[in-house]
């Protein structure tokens, strides 16, 4: 598994709900009325050229405070599974370089994901002849939650679920059958939580990619939560099942302007009908493998009254 990019995602969609979350005196502070800034690509930039290892950092979130004042804010994300003895001088580096480049104040903060419960740097300090340098930074230690599961579970925070969904995927590593149910647990869960759209739409797509499962369990699990999903949301399907359907779709209509030319554009309105009236993506699935092999429009248009039909069915 990639560790860093479902964190940085996460982080970056729900960056308010984070902050109030791991650091609510800092979330108290801050203007969100005035919006914030994501600057990634500037903070590249200003540490490539770094010698600490790693050349670059997570994210750099421009914020306003509310009595009027703004602060560039650094938010180190260390996904490891062990011990890295330059973290605590990287921090200290980067922190400078956007200071730096520019002339604001800086507030690194730093969330670590490893299961290395003896690695916890929290600063970077040196001292000689009277000099003392001394950089201490917020820090958060995901598995630091273990002994807390009944207050995650208490709280409506979207980083309860995401960290006792991340927990979970650290425990049963080698163990499918129990991260299935696991993963099956939290996205029922997730559904019938009453969260805005948008953030459902996050957290699910950080479940789906740190608890990943062979193709035929998540086929299952799709299966299975799909009349929760539809029931609790009919208004909303996963940005995943969306995009996937859409590319089904396209592919026949693209079949049908091959095969069948201005003579197939009806059949080409009623696929676009049908990408909001039928839920299931298999269905397009099966319908393009088998537009593939008919070769006359009168098949076709059958094919289509046989599809509508079934839907029809399965909604009544």
């Amino acid at each position: 598994m990639e560790h860093d990019s479902p964190w940085k995602e996460v982080v970056e969609d729900l960056f308010e709900e984070f902050l109030l979350f791991f650091f609510p005196d800092i979330h108290q502070d801050i203007d969100f009325s005035r919006g914030y800034q994501f600057l990634d690509k500037e903070l590249q930039k200003i540490i490539k050229s770094s010698k600490t290892g790693r050349r670059y950092a997570d994210k750099l979130v421009k914020v306003y405070l509310r009595d009027g004042a703004e602060k560039w804010l650094l938010i180190h994300i260390e996904i490891q599974g062990y011990e890295e003895k330059e973290f605590p001088k990287r921090m200290f580096v980067y922190n400078y370089r956007i200071f730096d480049k520019f002339q604001k104040e800086v507030i690194s903060l730093a969330l670590l994901t490893d299961d290395n419960p003896n690695f916890q740097p929290g600063k970077y300090e040196h001292s000689r002849w009277g000099f003392k340098m001394l950089c201490q930074y917020p820090m958060v230690k995901i598995i630091d939650y273990r002994e807390r599961l009944a207050e995650l579970e208490a709280r409506v925070n979207p980083f309860a679920i995401i960290i006792r969904a991340y927990l979970k995927t650290l425990e049963t590593a080698g163990n499918v059958k129990e991260r299935y149910s696991w993963k099956k647990r939290f996205l029922l869960e997730l559904y019938q939580s009453g969260m805005k759209r948008e953030t459902i739409l996050a957290i699910q797509k950080f479940i789906d990619w740190i608890m990943g499962l062979p193709d035929e369990l998540e086929e299952k699990i799709n299966q299975e939560t799909e009349i929760i999903e539809v029931r609790t949301m009919p208004y909303m399907l996963s940005a995943d099942r969306i995009d996937r359907k859409k590319g089904l779709v396209q592919g026949i209509i693209a079949i049908l302007q091959i095969k069948f030319g201005e003579a197939g554009k009806p059949l080409t309105a009623r696929t676009n009908k049908m990408l909001y009236k039928i839920k299931p993506w298999e269905t397009f699935e099966e319908l393009l493998e088998r537009l593939t092999q008919i070769q006359s429009l009168a098949e076709a248009e059958k094919l289509f009254d046989e599809v509508e039909a079934q839907s029809r069915e399965i909604t009544v």
